[in-house]
């Protein structure tokens, strides 16, 4: 009987040594909740430390950002200056051309660039003939005869359009331009576009020696009662 008392006992203990083993071994592979948080903060610090130390404090300055601005400032302006230059020249293009010279009268000259004498003129032209001559500052200008001479103006022969030069045209009685079909009457008034104005004018005159020679003209244009834009 006692040594069946015995053998129970033996197997509590056992029983119990078995249990308290199985505990040991599950909490080896869990820590403690307090160890848990403890190590979290000291990771959080030891990770905040390394960040502080690695970077500094952050006071919004970003390395290289001035060389960054200054290329790009670089890179605008050698862009801006043959766009510029390119665009400028794309306008003037569509400026009309002007052919205002001094306030004196400037010889006309032929294609050689000899003087126009106007008895010369007279027995080479007809009555409402018309022919180019260098006028002020070298542009082409229309001399357009009467039966005894030339008319007190002279007609320049650059289109306002685009600025080709405009012939004139015998059977039609006009100026027409051959680049984009503007129309002139036989004093250079504008009747047909895209031409935006008239041709500009000059005054012509006889100089002593028999030469004719044209001078600017300022006042309204006696065609429309406008002001001149050639001037």
């Amino acid at each position: 009987m006692v040594a069946m008392k015995r053998r129970q006992l033996r197997r509590a203990v056992a029983s119990a040594m078995l249990v308290a083993g199985a505990l040991l071994a599950c909490s080896a592979f869990v820590a403690p909740a307090v160890l848990r948080t403890t190590s979290a903060c000291s990771l959080g610090r030891s990770a905040a430390a390394v960040q502080l130390q690695a970077g500094g404090e952050y006071t919004g300055f970003v390395p290289d950002m001035q060389r960054r601005q200054l290329m790009n400032l670089v890179t605008v302006a050698a862009s801006a200056v043959p766009v510029l230059v390119c665009l400028g020249g794309y306008l003037y293009y569509f400026y009309p051309q002007v052919g205002g010279g001094g306030g004196g009268a400037t010889p006309c000259g032929d294609i050689a660039g000899a003087a126009i004498v106007l008895t010369d003129w007279v027995k080479n032209h007809k009555d409402n003939d018309r022919e180019l001559v260098q006028g002020l500052k070298g542009e082409p200008y229309y001399l357009l005869s009467t039966k005894d001479g030339i008319k007190d103006f002279a007609v320049l022969s650059v289109c306002t359009h685009l600025g080709c030069v405009v012939p004139w045209v015998p059977s039609a009685n006009k100026f027409c331009c051959p680049c984009h079909g503007s129309q002139y009457d036989e004093n250079g008034k504008v009747v047909r576009g895209p031409a935006p104005l008239s041709l500009g004018l000059a005054h012509t005159s006889i100089l002593e020696n028999g030469n004719v020679a044209v001078s600017p003209w300022t006042e309204t244009d006696f065609r429309t009662g406008l002001e001149p834009w050639w001037n």
